[in-house]
């Protein structure tokens, strides 16, 4: 056998394995961006529900048909605002790894948060009970804060969040604010880490009508 033909023989067997790395890191890509995304949780925010370290999943697409309700638990992107965004060729190395999922999004962090309040709806906070359009809603899974908040109505377009762990939850009742639904990334449906703590049933049982 000729050299020449020995070489095209090899050629196609070099190029398969970075061909099928690409093809690997695009389906990666559009999976995290489009259906779900492993999000780690790095706070006691929302224990016990979710605890340190735990690893949930979350999906995207159930928002895309509908808006989030009463009881779900959702991530969503927060602007740090500290520190100047990448600009120029940092900035395509940044957006390449962020659809990897290996780098945070410029000048966002991410926050995951219970749902109480969904456009129109009043919330009030009294004694550490939280009432929702006048009604008491049923936490058994929540600790309490007795600290107060007075009555507001949930803008438009707007989400009233808020963390399971009352009492160590930077949330709707404080400098968070409402949430715009523009900025929400998904719904957290499984913690799929650890295998000891691995559960589906993380949707509270609200009310969905007033």
């Amino acid at each position: 056998m000729s050299k020449p033909a020995a070489d095209r023989r090899r050629w196609p067997g070099i190029l398969e394995l970075p061909i099928l790395i690409v093809t690997a890191l695009l389906l990666a890509v559009l999976v995290k961006t489009f259906l779900v995304e492993a999000f780690w949780i790095p706070s006691v925010s929302m224990v016990p529900t979710l605890e340190v370290g735990d690893r949930v999943l979350v999906e995207k697409v159930s928002y895309r048909l509908r808006e989030p309700r009463r009881g779900e638990i959702i991530v969503f992107h927060r602007r740090d605002g500290f520190g100047p965004a990448d600009e120029g060729l940092a900035a395509t190395v940044r957006s390449f790894f962020e659809g990897l999922g290996l780098a945070q999004p410029d000048g966002d962090i991410d926050l995951i948060k219970r749902v109480i309040g969904v456009p129109g709806d009043t919330v009030e906070v009294r004694g550490g009970r939280v009432l929702i359009n006048g009604r008491r809603l049923r936490e058994p899974y929540a600790s309490t804060d007795e600290r107060d908040f007075l009555e507001t109505q949930v803008p438009p377009g707007e989400l009233f969040m808020m963390g399971d762990n009352r009492q160590q939850s930077d949330d709707s009742r404080f400098s968070l604010g409402t949430v715009d639904t523009d900025v929400v990334v998904g719904r957290a449906f499984v913690i799929m880490w650890p295998p000891g703590r691995a559960t589906n049933d993380l949707v509270a049982d609200y009310p969905q009508r007033r």
